[in-house]
C-alpha cells in the first residue's frame, strides 16, 4: 500500500499559503491586467480537480490504496485554485472567479479505463510542471512568480507519486498495464504533430454533452490556454521538448528499457501488443525485444 507513505513525504514538503507565500512583497506596478487576467483562468481550470476526483473514486472503486491517495492529491490541487483565488482577493479583486464560472468546470466525465487514465494525468503533471516553471518566467511581478514555482514544484510531486502507482500496476497486471502506458505515453508525447497541446483539460470526456464537455470549453475564454501558451509564456519547442524528453525519461523507468524518441517508445508498444495478441491465442509469449518471424 502506497498511501501511507505518499501522505507522509508530501505532508513533510507542504506549503503554507499564510506562512510561504510572501505577500507583503507584492509590488503593482510589475502586475499588468493581461497577467492578472491569466491567473483567474489558471485558478478556475485548476477547480476542475473536482470533477477529476469524482471519475478516480468513481473508477476505482476496487482500489483503496489509490482512492486514498486521491485525498491528499483533491487537497493540494484545490490549494492550487484557492492560492490564485487568493492573489487576486488581495491584488485584482475584480478579477475573483464567480461560483458560476467555478462550478460551470464541474461536470460528469465518462467512464474511461482506469490504466490510459492513470497514465494521461501522470503525463498532465509533467505538462502542468513545465507550464507553470515558464509562467514563473513570464510573469514580473514576484508574488505571482513565487506562486507559480510553488504549484509546478506540487505538479512534479504529483507525477513521481502517479508513477508509484503505475509501477504498482506493473507487478500486478503485466503487460496489460504495459499496453496501456506505453500506447498513453505515445500519444501524449507526440503532442507537437497537433494542433493543440495534449492535456487532460482539453480532451473530450463525456460524449452526452459534445462538444462543450471539455475543461477549457467551459472557461470563461474557451480560447485562453492557446492563446497563454503561444503568446504570452511563448510555451515554444524547446519546452515542448523537454516535456517530451521528460515523458520519454520517466517511460525509460518505468519498463526499465531506454527510449530516445517517440518512435522508439511506440516499437516498444507494438512489441508489448503483438505479444499480448499471441498470448491470447495460446502461443508462447514473445520475448521482450522480440519481434514475429524474427
Amino acid at each position: 500500500m502506497l498511501y501511507p507513505e505518499l501522505f507522509k513525504s508530501l505532508e513533510s514538503v507542504r506549503w503554507d499559503m499564510s506562512k510561504d507565500i510572501p505577500w507583503d512583497q507584492f509590488e503593482p506596478e510589475k502586475l499588468t491586467d493581461e497577467q492578472a487576467q491569466t491567473i483567474k483562468m489558471n485558478a478556475i481550470t485548476e477547480w476542475s480537480a473536482l470533477p477529476a476526483t469524482e471519475m478516480f473514486l468513481r473508477d476505482n472503486r476496487d482500489d483503496s490504496d489509490f482512492s486514498a491517495f486521491m485525498s491528499v492529491w483533491f487537497y493540494e490541487e484545490q490549494k492550487h485554485s484557492l492560492v490564485l483565488m487568493e492573489y487576486l482577493r488581495r491584488f485584482r479583486p475584480g478579477l475573483v472567479p464567480t461560483e458560476a464560472e467555478l462550478h460551470a468546470v464541474r461536470f460528469p466525465f465518462d467512464p474511461a479505463p482506469v490504466l490510459e487514465t492513470l497514465m494521461l494525468h501522470f503525463c498532465g503533471e509533467i505538462r502542468l510542471n513545465h507550464w507553470y516553471r515558464r509562467a514563473a518566467e513570464w510573469h514580473t511581478e514576484p508574488v505571482i512568480k513565487h506562486i507559480y514555482r510553488l504549484i509546478s514544484q506540487d505538479e512534479a510531486r504529483h507525477g513521481g507519486a502517479y508513477l508509484r502507482y503505475m509501477k504498482k500496476s506493473l507487478v500486478e497486471l503485466g503487460d496489460s498495464a504495459r499496453a496501456a502506458f506505453a500506447k498513453i505515453g505515445v500519444l501524449m508525447a507526440s503532442a507537437k504533430r497537433t494542433e493543440k497541446p495534449l492535456h487532460p483539460t482539453n480532451l473530450h470526456v463525456n460524449e452526452a454533452l459534445f462538444p462543450n464537455d471539455t475543461v477549457q470549453s467551459r472557461l470563461p475564454d474557451p480560447t485562453w490556454l492557446e492563446h497563454w501558451l503561444d503568446t504570452q509564456i511563448d510555451f515554444d519547442k524547446e519546452w515542448e521538448s523537454k516535456v517530451v524528453d521528460r515523458i520519454l525519461h520517466n517511460m525509460s523507468v518505468l519498463f526499465e528499457r531506454s527510449f530516445a524518441s517517440v518512435q522508439e517508445l511506440n516499437r516498444y508498444r507494438k512489441e508489448i501488443t503483438q505479444r499480448i495478441a499471441q498470448t491470447a491465442k495460446g502461443a508462447p509469449p514473445l520475448a521482450d525485444g522480440a519481434t514475429q518471424g524474427a
